[in-house]
């Protein structure tokens, strides 16, 4: 006899009506090819064989009988760790549109048992906010038209470049060209930069691509695009090659990496755009970054030095340092003087009501090169919900706050301020990032957009995918897997890179033809925005409409 408390009924017990995706299934069409098994990168999907009850209904006799039919079907796991994650690969390889996932309309139950062995939940993406963000709400309303007449976006010729480094003002300039005394480095560079995502956290076929779209945008099209690494360095050969003036290298408080980028510092053909200092991250402000293990593959541990599978955990702050005084002081001038000062050297901070001090602190050093502000809605790496969804501040404030700080001090656009959180986060990119610079931003930093545009990543803010950190991407854009990233054809990559970044372009000039402005970036020119929120408006100092 079997007792009822032999059934599977525990507290941590799930149906799929449980979970957030539900995979539908049609048996009718379904011809049990395997291939959406083959593919689910989470092992939710599986063979099953079930009995079917088929009733018979015999002329001659009165009776009712039943047969019943075995056969063999799909059916979906109710383990949380192999729970549909919604990224529909089963619905892109099934060839009789058999099986697609659904969204769980009800509140799922998976959310309260998503803690297993006291871990509480963590995930990749960014925060699951469906919603219009705050960018997308501000508009450009500044038109020029008669006095000041607007310009041909199709005919005119735009400087749509921006400056990464300290800008003297002229007259300091030219007294140190005469005096022959040190100039900070400059660099030209487009102002939309593929943000940091590290060569760990992205697979070697997503690296690769981003690195030979990033190239052709600059040697064929004259489009200066930079990415930056992220922690965790990158190849030693892309070190020793001509591509690494297109890098902007990130040191942050693990210093994974850098063992390499040292040694390779006396055969470097060329130097790299900048060096990022990170202190801190958007997603997870005040906690450090994380690559889990089962993205510490055999390549990735060598580069990085450590034992092959283990988590990766950078503190949360650099642990040779205290203030960000002795942090101006000590790490931005040994950064300079390893390439000479030929190379600028800024710092990452997370987005913060203290984001301000940290400003006014650089402003007095001379060798800081510019400041880069991460805000709350960034983030594509591995944190736990609780700091993706509430730790953090808006990016728009920041960003603001900051540039009228330099007004005041009369050194606007001296420290270059760029931004990041959110940017493209609903598709409108260009919107966004021209929007942070008219708030005073010199440029934007974008990474999932990058991913989504360049690679067709399948996370929405909707909670679809979301396994970045797991290292299970379906499209093998963020996984060590080599059965998952050789999904990922490089090529492909680079060329969506490049067609993302010459949309970018043309859409910039859409904006700043009506306002008139074809020589420079509208950096800091707030009187061309506008939104029909009062408080914002108030809070931005930017013009109320409605």
């Amino acid at each position: 006899m079997v007792s009822v408390r032999s059934i599977a009924n525990t507290p941590s017990s799930l149906t799929p009506n449980d979970l957030p995706w539900i995979i539908e299934h049609r048996e009718d069409r379904c011809t049990l090819c395997g291939k959406c098994a083959a593919v689910c990168p989470v092992g939710t999907l599986k063979l099953a064989y079930m009995r079917k009850r088929m009733p018979q209904l015999v002329l001659s006799s009165s009776e009712r009988g039943s047969s019943y039919k075995t056969f063999v079907g799909i059916r979906q796991s109710t383990e949380v760790n192999k729970r549909c994650i919604g990224c529909g690969t089963c619905a892109m390889v099934c060839p009789n549109e058999a099986i697609h996932p659904v969204q769980n309309a009800e509140r799922d139950r998976f959310r309260f048992l998503n803690s297993q062995q006291g871990e509480p939940a963590k995930r990749g993406g960014r925060r699951n906010d469906p919603g219009a963000s705050l960018l997308d709400r501000i508009i450009f309303d500044r038109i020029s038209m008669l006095t000041d007449p607007a310009l041909d976006a199709g005919r005119h010729e735009f400087s749509c470049n921006t400056l990464l480094g300290r800008v003297l003002p002229p007259e300091e300039y030219v007294r140190r060209k005469l005096a022959g005394e040190w100039i900070p480095p400059v660099r030209e560079i487009f102002p939309f930069v593929i943000g940091s995502m590290s060569f760990g956290a992205l697979s070697p076929n997503m690296w690769l691509g981003l690195l030979q779209g990033v190239a052709y945008c600059n040697e064929v099209l004259g489009i200066p695009v930079v990415m930056a690494t992220g922690e965790g360095g990158c190849p030693p050969w892309v070190l020793r090659s001509p591509f690494l003036k297109y890098i902007i290298l990130q040191i942050a408080s693990g210093y994974f990496g850098w063992d390499e980028i040292i040694r390779a510092i006396p055969e470097m053909q060329c130097d790299p755009a900048a060096i990022e200092i990170k202190y801190g991250q958007g997603a997870k402000p005040g906690d450090g970054g994380l690559l889990m293990w089962f993205k510490v593959s055999k390549l990735i541990a060598r580069l990085r030095g450590v034992p092959e599978g283990v988590d990766l955990p950078s503190p949360p702050v650099h642990q040779t340092l205290y203030s960000i005084e002795e942090s101006v002081m000590k790490m931005i001038q040994t950064m300079s003087m390893a390439w000479n000062f030929r190379v600028p050297v800024y710092p990452k901070i997370s987005g913060s009501t203290s984001a301000k001090s940290v400003l006014n602190n650089l402003v007095r050093n001379p060798y800081a090169g510019a400041l880069m502000i991460d805000g709350i809605d960034g983030g594509t790496g591995a944190a736990y919900n609780i700091s993706m969804d509430a730790t953090g501040h808006p990016i728009a404030a920041n960003v603001r706050e900051c540039y009228l700080d330099l007004c005041a001090q009369g050194k606007q656009n001296e420290i270059p301020i760029f931004a990041a959180g959110g940017v493209g986060k609903n598709g409108n990119v260009t919107q966004n990032g021209m929007a942070l610079i008219m708030l005073g931003a010199s440029g934007v930093h974008m990474g999932k957009f990058i991913m989504q545009s360049a690679a067709g990543c399948l996370g929405t803010e909707s909670n679809r995918c979301n396994v970045c950190n797991i290292g299970l991407c379906p499209k093998g854009i963020t996984s060590q897997n080599p059965k998952l990233y050789r999904r990922l054809d490089p090529d492909q990559v680079a060329q969506r890179v490049v067609e993302t970044f010459m949309s970018i372009r043309t859409e910039m000039k859409k904006v700043m033809a009506p306002l008139g402005r074809s020589q420079s970036l509208p950096i800091g020119m707030s009187d061309a925005l506008g939104i029909n929120d009062k408080d914002v408006a108030e809070r931005l100092n930017i013009r109320y409409v409605c």
